[in-house]
């Protein structure tokens, strides 16, 4: 059998893949990272994540995002709301949301492999931004789009490379990690 493939909706694809934002995780600040039973896990993480737009010519709406974290495909934090934001074109939004979850219940499994992590000196924790997204063009608004980030933030911790900055009783960790944008 023969697949079908239709041109305009390739070239639809093709035009939302050219004006889809970038994102970046820039850093990650952990206040507190505790497993207190072998599936209990509480967090504590600020992180600061970057949007660009990179067409000069169409705005982009940032509507109901939400941010989380995930360890080993399992959500270990509350979600947490980033403001509603219109960037202009070509510019770069800023945001540092402190995302936490307090003895959260995750699969026993997960609890005992960050125990390991800890003790090995390396954290690999999923930062997720989900929401909606419009257009800009003109007067023009478009409809919304789901919007997808997932951000990976491999983090050392207590090791010989630690390339942390102690704050006060947490450690900023300088990530600048590129992030898959799905629209």
């Amino acid at each position: 059998m023969s697949e079908k493939v239709c041109d305009h909706h390739e070239s639809d694809r093709r035009k939302i893949a050219r004006r889809k934002p970038r994102f970046t995780l820039q850093d990650a600040t952990i206040f507190n990272l505790n497993v207190s039973a072998p599936n209990v896990i509480s967090t504590t993480v600020q992180v600061t994540v970057n949007s660009r737009n990179p067409n000069s010519k169409i705005g982009i709406y940032y509507d109901r995002m939400n941010v989380y974290a995930t360890y080993h495909n399992q959500q270990i934090t509350y979600y947490t709301v980033i403001p509603r934001r219109l960037p202009g074109h070509k510019d770069v939004n800023v945001w540092s949301p402190f995302i936490y979850g307090n003895n959260v219940p995750v699969a026993p499994y997960n609890g005992v492999a960050l125990g390991q992590d800890k003790s090995n000196g390396a954290i690999s924790l999923t930062i997720k931004i989900n929401g909606r997204v419009r257009w800009k063009v003109g007067s023009f608004i478009s409809g919304r789009y789901h919007l997808h980030i997932t951000c990976p933030a491999y983090i050392p911790l207590g090791n010989s490379k630690n390339t942390g900055i102690v704050i006060g009783n947490a450690v900023k960790y300088q990530l600048s990690q590129s992030c898959s944008v799905n629209v």
